[in-house]
C-alpha cells in the first residue's frame, strides 16, 4: 500500500511527464534524466521567483524521485528541511538523494549540479551500499 507522500510524488512526476511531453519521451528511465537537464539549463538562464523555483523543484524532483522504479527505495518527509528524501536499500545499506535541493541547485549554479552526473553517483552509492552495506546521502 502506498503511502500519501509516495503518491503525492508518483503524481507529481506524472505531472511533469504530462507537461513536458513535447520536450522528449520522459519514461523514468536514467537517460531521460538527459532531457530533464536540459530544461532545467533552459530555466536557469530566466529569472525565476522562489515559488516558482519551489514549483519547478517539486515537479523537476518528483521525476528525478521516481526513477526509483530502477532501484527501489521509500519516501520519508524530513521535516527540518520541508521535503521528502529517497532513501534506497534499507535496512542492509542506505543511500539518500534529496532530489528538490538538486534541481534548485541545479537552475540556481548552473552545469556544476548536473542531474546526470548527480544520478550516476546515486547509482554508484546504490551498487557500492549493495556489495559493501555502504551508507550515504548524496548531495
Amino acid at each position: 500500500m502506498q503511502s500519501r507522500l509516495e503518491q503525492d510524488i508518483i503524481t507529481t512526476a506524472e505531472s511533469f511527464v504530462n507537461n513536458f511531453s513535447d520536450k522528449g519521451n520522459f519514461d523514468y528511465s536514467v537517460q531521460s534524466l538527459r532531457k530533464l537537464d536540459n530544461i532545467l539549463e533552459e530555466l536557469s538562464e530566466y529569472q525565476i521567483d522562489d515559488d516558482t523555483l519551489d514549483s519547478v523543484s517539486s515537479m523537476a524532483g518528483s521525476y528525478i524521485f521516481e526513477a526509483r522504479r530502477n532501484y527501489g527505495g521509500q519516501y520519508i518527509w524530513v521535516q527540518e528541511r520541508n521535503q521528502p528524501v529517497l532513501v534506497t536499500g534499507e535496512p542492509e545499506y542506505s543511500i539518500s538523494i534529496f532530489a528538490f535541493d538538486k534541481v534548485r541547485g541545479r537552475i540556481r549554479n548552473g552545469k556544476e549540479d548536473d542531474i546526470p552526473y548527480y544520478f550516476d553517483g546515486y547509482i554508484e552509492a546504490v551498487e557500492k551500499g549493495k556489495n559493501t552495506g555502504y551508507r550515504a546521502t548524496i548531495v
